[in-house]
């Protein structure tokens, strides 16, 4: 799981062996409050691209699923405050049976550990997604006015990070003026497109690995903590043109459709083009695919995960085919071309 909520720049995790050492004791103590014992049977249970972990334990109660988000580094209000909301809607969320926020710990239900990205198929993929979109539009539906807005200023810092990490750090490359340039041009467009959608509730990360498949009420959602008010098509974009999986683009247009017409029929502020629905949808992937880029990079070369690089060329081929299709971000792909050199020079290819 990825988070997408952009890290301040410079922020480490610099806690030592000792330390580590000191939370995990704290951690078992806190468990056994509740289960005595359990903490014997701590085990990790998911990685995650943030400074949370999770692991699964044992009770008389069946198996549990431990949060540890150290407070300095990650603020779980959110999580709480959110999951309640999303769980009165209707929306599968883990619940939450103990939390501490003060130390940073919760005890959640475990939803097992069958993720989208283990079961997608060409077979079962219309399945899965037609229940993740009818998730993601009960979401849509809820009051999102307290929410963080996902306003310009966030967006820009967001995209920023693919000029920083990506090109900075990453390809050890700098922009042009001309280049800089354009992409000040192709992210003043992107911020135009993406503020003037409708904009409701934005989960941030609706993706495969944040998708769960549950038996009842599937899918069960993770990692909504980051969740914004922000342009409606921002969540499909980040499900349907997932940066861990491929679909053809026949796929993704005949499911984009059909969540429009779910999403219409649920009363959701569409447009009644969809043309217009599927540009809006396609500039907002842009927009997510700058920012992930960054963020791949970073979490490579800062936090020390570099599988992450694994799947950047998938993420680079979304940005390559949208913005060549649109004049207003077909500098883009001309930015990219012009990296091609240098991402050789340093042993990349895209």
């Amino acid at each position: 799981m990825f988070n997408s909520k952009p890290t301040p720049a410079g922020r480490q995790n610099t806690m030592t062996d000792a330390s580590n050492l000191q939370r995990e004791a704290a951690l078992k103590t806190w468990i056994d409050q509740y289960y005595p014992e359990s903490s014997q049977t701590l085990a990790p249970a998911s990685a995650d691209a943030s400074f949370r972990s999770y692991y699964r334990i044992q009770t008389p109660n069946g198996s549990k699923i431990v949060m540890d988000a150290p407070p300095a580094l990650e603020n779980s209000t959110p999580f709480v405050e959110i999951g309640r909301q999303l769980a009165a809607s209707d929306v599968l969320v883990p619940h939450i049976e103990q939390v501490d926020l003060a130390q940073g710990f919760m005890l959640l239900s475990d939803l097992g550990n069958t993720h989208y990205q283990d079961i997608l198929s060409s077979e079962s993929a219309r399945v899965l997604y037609e229940d993740a979109w009818n998730a993601l539009i009960k979401m849509q539906k809820l009051d999102a006015s307290q929410l963080p807005k996902f306003s310009p200023s966030h967006m820009a810092m967001e995209m920023d990070l693919f000029d920083e990490w990506f090109v900075g750090v990453h390809l050890k490359a700098t922009l042009t003026v001309r280049h800089r340039q354009w992409l000040k041009e192709v992210k003043l467009a992107l911020i135009n497109n993406l503020s003037n959608q409708p904009q409701v509730f934005m989960h941030r990360d609706f993706h495969c690995r944040n998708l769960m498949f549950a038996a009842n009420n599937n899918p069960a959602v993770i990692d909504f903590q980051g969740a914004m008010e922000g342009p409606i098509s921002y969540d499909l974009a980040s499900l349907l043109k997932d940066a861990y999986i491929d679909w053809s683009e026949e796929e993704l247009l005949d499911w984009t459709i059909r969540y429009w017409a779910s999403a219409r029929k649920a009363g959701l502020p569409l447009s009644s083009d969809f043309d217009s629905f599927y540009q809006d949808f396609e500039w907002a992937g842009v927009q997510r695919h700058l920012k992930v880029v960054g963020i791949f990079a970073r979490l490579a070369h800062r936090d020390n995960k570099p599988n992450y690089l694994n799947d950047l060329p998938r993420v680079l081929n979304y940005l390559e085919k949208t913005t060549r299709r649109y004049r207003a971000l077909a500098p883009i792909a001309k930015i990219l071309d012009d990296l091609q050199d240098k991402s050789v020079q340093v042993g990349y290819t895209f």
